[in-house]
């Protein structure tokens, strides 16, 4: 398997690059630079650099709106309602976050519900920015009229992959961090293994006869197969708690005949949070509780080489890894960025010296 590995300031400063000469103001290409290389920082490349050339595809077709601001459509005091206006969700899930975060600090609490915003990418950046904050926070998000996962004992796709997220602040320590997809794995991920020409693991898709399949493909190429939900009825019930509280609660949309989208480029999201200060609570023990049983599961007896883990760490791994030995990106969709780069406008010098 063919991959280039990239530092992440030069990857970053392509990233940045490229939406300049796409047109975004710098703010804008500051933010989606910031969240894209921080996603594949944390291993999460289906969330990474590699959505480049699907929001290039999205803008082309005047989905994706450059240099939008977030607009307050509904202040109640702890409770926010913000519209996206179909701008980057880079963008508006960091303001609305932002907004949010100024309430808690003022009220203890806050729930947010943001709309019709483009692609908000990876979930766990907003909890983080939560968390540095000092706040616990919950995150309900669905993909609107892209559906990609079948039901339970269903066979074909009618909803998206449709993320929870939550996340606990820790003192002195990284956060604990729960950031999943409801489908077993996210189509981004049947992306990556698309492009490196692998499977991915078992249990995860069906195809378009509903039968079981490993082979990414069929999320890329027609007849289209489905995702399937994680760990069965459960993955599937939460993915609907998901769609429902994402879309309906937001004041957007959930996916059904009249919101499906004409386009696979763009991807649109409502995602509803919820901020919660931990001064509020009368809990003086919350962080040495939480570490007691943090300590009580990591004592478990490893029959393998393989440690225990808890929410959050595998991406504090990553984090330090490809810090030290770069971001791994297969060549594949380095050429898939390269030629979205070439199509803006940035010239083949400039180019080349971020693979150097």
């Amino acid at each position: 398997m063919n991959e280039i590995r990239i530092a992440p300031d030069r990857l970053h400063q392509l990233v940045f690059n490229l939406w300049i000469y796409a047109g975004s103001h710098r703010a804008e290409a500051q933010k989606i630079a910031d969240h894209l290389v921080a996603a594949n920082l944390a291993g999460h490349d289906s969330h990474g650099v590699g959505m480049i050339p699907g929001y290039i595809a999205a803008r082309d077709q005047g989905l994706l709106q450059q240099n939008k601001t977030l607009l307050v459509v509904k202040d109640a005091g702890a409770v926010l309602t913000v519209d996206g206006q179909q701008g980057f969700g880079q963008v508006m899930a960091a303001d609305a976050m932002d907004l949010a975060i100024q309430r808690t600090r003022k009220l203890g609490m806050c729930a947010i519900a943001l709309r019709n915003s483009h692609h908000i990418g990876r979930i766990g950046h907003w909890a983080e920015m939560c968390a540095r904050a000092g706040f616990i926070s919950f995150h309900f998000v669905n993909v609107v009229g892209d559906p990609m996962v079948a039901p339970f004992n269903g066979s074909d796709r009618r909803f998206g992959t449709n993320p929870f997220c939550a996340v606990f602040p820790r003192s002195g320590k990284a956060p604990l961090l729960l950031d999943f997809a409801t489908s077993g794995i996210a189509y981004g991920k049947t992306r990556v293994a698309w492009n490196k020409g692998v499977s991915v693991a078992e249990g995860n898709l069906i195809d378009s006869h509903g039968l079981p399949t490993n082979n990414p493909g069929v999320m890329h190429e027609s007849p289209f197969g489905s995702l399937l939900a994680f760990g069965l009825h459960k993955g599937y019930a939460l993915a609907v708690m998901c769609e429902v509280l994402g879309g309906a609660v937001s004041g957007g949309q959930t996916t059904h005949p009249h919101s499906l989208q004409t386009s696979q480029a763009a991807i649109f999201n409502c995602m509803t949070s919820v901020l919660l200060d931990p001064a509020a609570f009368d809990a003086p023990e919350m962080q040495q509780e939480a570490q007691r049983f943090i300590d009580w599961v990591k004592n478990s007896p490893q029959p393998g080489e393989q440690p225990i883990l808890v929410p959050g760490e595998w991406e504090e791994i990553q984090r330090m890894e490809r810090q030290q030995q770069g971001i791994p990106i297969d060549t594949n969709s380095w050429q898939q960025i390269c030629h979205v780069a070439r199509a803006v406008g940035m010239p083949e010098a400039e180019l080349a010296k971020y693979s150097a």
